[in-house]
């Protein structure tokens, strides 16, 4: 009797645990539902940028849209971002007047191997006459750009994420296996390009990507064989920016 009496605290016990085990995880599993809300205003502010609903890509905790833009889905949505943004070849949204003096980079681990192209496409940032945008690596947090490596499949060489409350796009992944293969320069295009997503800029040439429609930073107009901001060209494309990139970069920053 007491062997039975005990064989049934335990099972009761493991019925307990496996309940408890359950119910933890599904608490764990729920998307809250403030997350819900902003994913919501998140995609409506795609859509505001001009950006076609049937290219905005849903990948879990973000969407992405033209291959290599990210939008997270818990990114701050400002206020000003409630209208279209169809002026410029940029978001609209830029990194305020005190970050841009130095947005902060750190680099993971397992783009260590790669900080040498990191550096060279920093320094061509950092170096546009006229512009006070200043990218600075950083060991340690704090910092407002990470880079790291990750697997985006075939085709896919890099996606960063624009700016949105007055700070640099948070993240940008480098396809690092696939890239390899390219020479130093054509990696840390790939790697500045990325970079520049980050301070706003959109694919100069938009039209022939068949991508949503962008108009010209003022001042800097026409279509540009030489930018470094051309997408679609990994491998093959500028491996500086071009004066039109620097302009652009010196009448936003």
């Amino acid at each position: 009797m007491k062997k039975n009496l005990k064989k049934i605290a335990i099972v009761a016990m493991v019925a307990v645990v496996i309940a408890a085990c359950k119910k933890k995880q599904e608490t764990l599993t729920a998307e809250p539902q403030e997350t819900v809300k902003n994913a919501d205003k998140v995609l409506q502010h795609i859509k505001n940028l001009g950006f076609p609903e049937s290219s905005i890509v849903d990948n879990g905790n973000e969407y992405i849209v033209e291959e290599d833009i990210v939008f997270p889905k818990n990114m701050e949505i400002m206020a000003s971002s409630a209208g279209p943004k169809t002026e410029q070849y940029y978001t609209g949204s830029i990194v305020n007047s005190t970050k841009k003096l130095n947005i902060r980079v750190f680099v993971d681990a397992s783009m260590t191997s790669m900080s040498s192209e990191i550096n060279n496409a920093l320094a061509q940032w950092n170096g546009v006459s006229g512009s006070t945008l200043r990218f600075n690596v950083v060991t340690a947090a704090p910092y407002d750009i990470l880079i790291k490596d990750e697997n985006l499949g075939n085709g896919v060489c890099g996606q960063g994420q624009f700016p949105s409350g007055g700070s640099a796009g948070a993240l940008i992944k480098i396809n690092k296996s696939y890239i390899a293969g390219n020479s130093f320069a054509q990696r840390a295009r790939t790697i500045c390009h990325e970079f520049g997503h980050c301070i706003s800029f959109r694919h100069t040439n938009w039209a022939a990507q068949g991508e949503s429609t962008a108009t010209n930073v003022p001042g800097v107009t026409g279509t540009d064989a030489s930018s470094l901001m051309n997408g679609g060209q990994c491998g093959s494309g500028a491996t500086v920016l071009s004066q039109k990139d620097k302009d652009a970069t010196a009448v936003l920053y």
